[in-house]
């Protein structure tokens, strides 16, 4: 079986959940730095790990990687990759990509080489002078690093964030991969009640549903990779397969949400029904002003408002006010709370057995921890 290269980028501060799950899948030669994940495997690793990986955002086979300083150096390298492995004669490949503290700082004109120099090395593989780019589309990133290429195959498609509960939204969700990697910090497991007071459209909720009940996150959707050439068709009905057997359908769990929109409750529990996990997920609404503990232990794992304008951060503040009020003292219960105010600690009223940096999106968040205290 021909091995491949992936790399696997993730939220910043996740790069040890994903390692974890990469092994999992069966990735081997793992390497992590900042904000991504490199392994190897075969075919097979490629389809368990788009179906499996929580907090990854998409899986990409690694074409090529080699220094670049000139455009003359970018083409000649990316003609001289064996692309016609991974491309197919009618195959289209549009690109993308980023370039950070190298010579070459024009994303635009990298594209423009990257795609002449991609049509050329084709053209010559499969004798043709133009490339039809009629058939599938094999998605193309590109990443320049220091003057270091490297060329990717996104076999994902649309990110893996998307799992395909989550079609609405409310105002301001978090992405279902940052709340998959705020879960496994929890250490969500089976047997355990999990409560979020501000639901929202019940990411958390879901998501810790599925991580309890062993459901791999991309069971509902489909991949770029399903159509191409060079993977077999029967890795993806398989890893299916594993993943359906997988599932704890006998579990014992219970995920908890409120809201003070009623709009929100609704909303998280249509979700829920997407996810196929209503039968482990409540919401209804209600402010965290009314919050009472339940009789057993709980992990409240949340993502509470927090304003970028002064009123907005106020009116935020005054939230974390109440949350103190209502949630301490904590007993034998844990609290998770993102939130991109640095003073939260001060006005929630107590401080954090942990913190660590997390980005929602661009924005840099902390997530508290706090722990049990009897």
């Amino acid at each position: 079986m021909t091995t491949y290269r992936y790399i696997a980028p993730c939220h910043f501060g996740l790069e040890k959940t994903l390692s974890f799950e990469v092994k999992k899948a069966g990735g081997t030669d793992i390497a992590v730095s900042d904000g991504r994940v490199m392994f190897s495997g075969g075919a097979d690793v490629c389809a368990r790990a788009n179906l499996g990986l929580s907090v990854a955002e998409r899986v990409c086979v690694v074409l090529g990687q080699f220094r670049a300083r000139t455009f003359d150096e970018l083409f000649e390298g990316i003609r001289k990759l064996p692309l016609s492995e991974y491309i197919g004669r009618y195959d289209a490949f549009p690109n993308s990509g980023h370039s950070l503290n190298s010579a070459l700082k024009s994303v635009p004109a990298c594209q423009k080489i990257i795609k002449k120099a991609m049509a050329v090395n084709l053209g010559n593989a499969y004798h043709v002078g133009v490339m039809p780019e009629s058939g599938a589309e094999c998605r193309i990133r590109f990443s320049i690093l220091k003057d270091e290429v490297t060329l990717m195959l996104d076999t994902s498609g649309t990110g893996l964030h998307k799992r395909g509960y989550r079609r609405d939204s409310n105002g301001a969700p978090i992405k279902e991969t940052l709340a998959a990697g705020i879960i496994d910090i929890a250490r969500v497991r089976a047997g355990e009640h999990i409560v979020d007071p501000f639901c929202g459209s019940g990411t958390f909720l879901i998501e810790a549903a599925l991580k309890a009940l062993n459901i791999a996150p991309g069971l509902k959707r489909s991949f770029a990779g399903e159509r191409l050439g060079f993977l077999p068709e029967n890795i993806w009905r398989e890893a299916r397969c594993e993943a359906t057997e997988a599932i704890r359908h006998g579990a014992e769990f219970r995920a908890e949400g409120y809201d003070i929109d009623p709009a929100c409750a609704e909303l998280a529990m249509a979700n829920a029904k997407k996810a196929g996990v209503e039968k482990y997920v409540s919401a209804k609404s209600r402010a965290v002003s009314g919050f009472e503990y339940p009789v057993d232990p709980v992990k409240i794992i949340t993502n509470p408002p927090y304003g970028e304008r002064m009123l907005e951060q106020e009116q935020a503040r005054e939230i974390y006010r109440v949350m103190g009020k209502r949630l301490l003292p904590l007993g034998e219960n844990q609290l998770y709370v993102i939130t991109s105010d640095e003073e939260f600690e001060e006005h929630f009223g107590e401080k954090a057995a942990k913190n660590r940096k997390l980005y929602n999106g661009m924005l840099l968040c902390r997530l508290y921890s706090y722990f049990n205290k009897i």
